[in-house]
């Protein structure tokens, strides 16, 4: 582990991912615009090369936003029963937010926890 590891917890690393923020030292962004990384961190310099978060957040969020939205959903049915239509006026921008909202925290928690603990693709020693 290099010195920028051993700097925050894994817990807060992945706040500080979780936040936009650079998971070796808390203080730089880690996205330039919506969900694009930077190539490095400006404040300590660490090159976000490493970082490949790949389909995780997306399953994530479709795990927790699922659950969310169906709950929001039944609610919606059993206390309103309303046509199908308000359905679609009131439930799909929440799911819209919720999706857009979780993806952005969790790509960054995950690239910070990868950082973290040193992930790499797999291979195999000899």
């Amino acid at each position: 582990m290099d010195d920028r590891r051993a700097v925050m917890s894994s817990g807060a690393s992945a706040l500080a991912g979780a936040a936009g923020r650079c998971p070796a030292c808390g203080r730089g962004r880690l996205f330039d615009g919506y969900i694009k990384l930077r190539p490095s961190c400006a404040a300590c310099g660490l090159d976000f090369g490493f970082a490949d978060s790949g389909d995780g957040p997306a399953v994530f969020v479709m795990l927790v936003a699922g659950f969310a939205a169906l709950g929001f959903v039944l609610w919606v049915e059993f206390t309103y029963n309303p046509p199908f239509w308000v359905h679609l006026l009131v439930s799909l921008p929440v799911v819209l937010v919720v999706c857009l909202a979780l993806l952005r925290a969790f790509k960054g928690a995950l690239i910070a926890l990868q950082h973290r603990h040193d992930a790499a693709e797999g291979r195999l020693d000899r």
